[in-house]
């Protein structure tokens, strides 16, 4: 490492964050018990509850300590074997916190250590962590991270943010709920010491709503975020981290791109279309035109995209057309790298075409000898918009079945003339009406075994997922119930030992004392020398006797020739 990137590096922090989430959930169990929070404690606690050895625990406890998670004091014990000795102690640190400028811990890795300090922006690096063309070049010149270069890019219109942005808002706020559902239970009360900017989805889709996002990389680096604080919070190999890793996933368009095919629904043409998933027989695809309808289409119907049109022999009405040109646009997004930007030029042009379109069919229509009005009937399914013609005894008459109900009123002579039509033209109208009265019943046959089929398939999804739920919540709460319990018996434990202990010191302690007083009494009485009883006649300076018989005993066996009373 050269000496100008060692002189930009700053410690800001040096103990893990989710031991240091641990020490805290010891202090509290250990002060609620009303006892001091001291290394021993806490380092059973954590070897008990958490696994670390208590060695790491050591470590982190000190590292703790100098990042000012932890406060250290001096306390002296109330109770117990410890009552009156001084010892180290550990409390929460307070409420108040001064402001920060930058983060604790790394944004790409999500540890602490020695960092590199971002100008622009919160955000810190470890060297290590940093790509070769994002390291700093000398130390005289101002450090920007590369999410601060990465928003320096080209800026988009508040429109166009909001438009590219708001189906993947959306996805990331189905995910969010599961985030929430997993993290609401193990979450500190005081996270906001290890987090430096709190952000949510709902932070994010504010901050699209008021326009605050003027590149991708701007909205993706929130995402991003998301990500620092999950993993800072439950571990970079939480279950927490990998739904939020998912989150973020769907902001980097990593998945590939959708097969393109022309699609064929009973009873019409082939439609443009892009296929999202298979299952055996089926394929789910999506088309393009007006309102972008989905439906479940067999694979026989399927064809490739690089089918010639000549050979699909499709007739190309209007909404055909529009369908095209919306897939061509698709295709030249994928060219240009699937960055979805759009110029105001090419939507004038698109729109002046199908003007000119709509212009003509006018005129058309206008020009022609039938009477009759165009009528597009309102489908749920997605239809092919394709113009079918009917025989009619003066011109051929047009038919379309569109996705959407469009009406061209023709002048009022020509809507008079509809009361002289032909029985030929009356009998025409009727074997339309009835072939395309059979045609609406089928596809409304197959959208209801589409939809069952759909609805059996979300039904049993869901059933699964409350039955993991459930099987998950039950297995949280049995452990919950037995950590409980084996706490609280060894709450229990500890208290007996030490009442019993206590009580052991203080009846060593009374016998003691009696003791020293038999002792005191048994000093203060005269003994006999002869037979050891306590004695009742004086005979000289060291010599009592406790009887006369044991005074003549004793005097003609020893004591006469060294007796010293005087005779």
């Amino acid at each position: 490492m050269s000496k100008e990137l060692m002189s930009r590096l700053v410690k800001k922090r040096q103990a893990d964050p989710k031991v240091v989430q641990y020490i805290w959930a010891a202090i509290e169990v250990i002060r609620n018990q009303k006892q001091i929070a001291n290394v021993d404690r806490i380092s059973k606690y954590l070897s008990r509850v958490f696994g670390v050895p208590p060695k790491e625990t050591g470590r982190q406890l000190c590292l703790a300590v100098k990042d000012g998670v932890v406060v250290e004091t001096l306390t002296v014990g109330c109770k117990g074997s410890k009552a009156g000795v001084q010892q180290e102690g550990y409390w929460l640190p307070g409420d108040e916190m001064e402001a920060e400028p930058h983060d604790w811990y790394c944004f790409e890795c999500h540890l602490p250590g020695d960092v590199l300090t971002c100008y622009s922006c919160f955000r810190v690096f470890h060297p290590r962590c940093l790509h070769d063309d994002h390291k700093p070049r000398d130390s005289s010149s101002h450090w920007q991270c590369p999410v601060c270069k990465g928003s320096r890019k080209k800026h988009l219109s508040k429109q166009e943010m909001s438009k590219y942005l708001r189906f993947i808002v959306q996805r990331m706020k189905e995910r969010a709920i599961d985030l929430s559902k997993k993290g609401k239970d193990s979450k500190h009360p005081m996270y906001r010491r290890l987090i430096h900017t709190e952000l949510e989805v709902s932070n994010i889709q504010e901050n699209l709503s008021v326009g605050r996002y003027k590149t991708f990389d701007e909205f993706k680096a929130d995402a991003q975020l998301i990500v620092h604080n999950t993993s800072i919070l439950y571990g970079v190999h939480s279950e927490q981290a990998e739904i939020a890793r998912l989150l973020y996933s769907d902001t980097c368009h990593e998945t590939p791109n959708h097969e393109l095919v022309w699609a064929k629904m009973k009873g019409f043409g082939y439609w443009p279309a892009k296929v999202l998933q298979r299952e055996e027989n089926q394929v789910d695809v999506r088309f393009f035109g007006h309102q972008h309808q989905r439906a479940w289409i067999s694979a026989e119907n399927i064809q490739p995209i690089g089918v010639s049109v000549c050979e699909l022999q499709v007739k190309r009405s209007g909404g055909w057309r529009k369908a095209c040109e919306e897939m061509e646009l698709y295709q030249r997004f994928l060219r240009e790298g699937r960055m979805w930007r759009s110029s105001r030029s090419e939507e004038q042009r698109m729109e002046e075409r199908r003007e000119e379109r709509q212009q003509e069919e006018a005129e058309s229509s206008i020009s022609s000898t039938s009477n009759e009005q165009d009528v597009e009937p309102e489908m749920e399914a997605v239809s092919s918009s394709q113009e079918i013609a009917t025989a009619t005894p003066q011109q051929p008459e047009k038919l379309s079945v569109g996705t959407q109900t469009r009406k061209v009123v023709t002048p009022s002579p020509r809507i008079q003339h509809r009361g002289t039509q032909t029985s030929g033209e009356g009998g025409c109208q009727n074997m339309c009406h009835e072939k395309y009265t059979k045609i609406f019943s089928d596809v409304r046959e197959m959208m209801k075994e589409d939809n069952q089929r759909e609805t059996e398939r979300a039904v049993r999804e869901a059933l699964e997922k409350l039955r993991s739920e459930m099987e998950e919540e039950k297995r949280q709460a049995v452990s919950k119930a037995v950590a409980s319990a084996q706490a609280e018996m060894e709450r229990k434990c500890k208290q007996v030992r030490e009442s019993c202990k206590e009580e052991l010191v203080e009846e060593v302690k009374k016998m003691v004392a009696q003791h020293k007083q038999l002792i005191s009494q048994t000093k203060k009485k005269q003994w006999c020398y002869n037979c050891e009883e306590e004695a009742m006649y004086h005979c000289c300076w060291n010599t009592s006797y406790c009887s006369i018989k044991c005074q003549q005993e004793h005097w003609h066996a020893d004591h006469k020739r060294t007796c010293r009373r005087k005779r």
